[in-house]
């Protein structure tokens, strides 16, 4: 899948066409970004040491996003996690923030509120 230098802003959500407008909206803004389809997939690509921002979908079909936070917590990973869901569920912001998300967004979100939370994950 190639090379992960320099990459700091990762994907993961199962639809494609969100991955798609994500990964150009973050472009736009000077981000290099990497995405993936799977937990699984961004498991077994990217080193659990490596540093950055992850853009997590919640619900996704295999391993769904609090999962995959779950796992990368249990792995000391140093990725600042941003959740974003279409479909809330009673109690899933909570959820996610407690587990040290840093951010919760309902799909579709503002541009602006998810650079912001980018830009702050990254330290700009």
């Amino acid at each position: 899948m190639g090379n992960l230098n320099g990459t700091r802003v990762f994907l993961v959500d199962d639809d494609a066409s969100v991955r798609k407008a994500t990964r150009r909206l973050l472009a736009a803004a000077g981000h290099d970004s990497r995405d993936f389809a799977s937990g699984r997939e961004f498991l077994d690509t990217v080193p659990p040491e490596t540093k950055g921002v992850l853009v997590l979908d919640l619900r996704m079909p295999e391993m769904d996003g609090f999962a995959l936070q779950r796992r990368l917590t249990e792995l000391n990973s140093p990725l600042k996690v941003i959740l974003a869901t279409a479909y809330v569920q009673p109690g899933d912001r909570e959820q996610g923030l407690g587990a040290g998300a840093i951010g919760f967004l309902v799909k579709p979100f503002m541009d602006v509120d998810l650079l912001g939370l980018v830009e702050s994950g990254l330290g700009a």
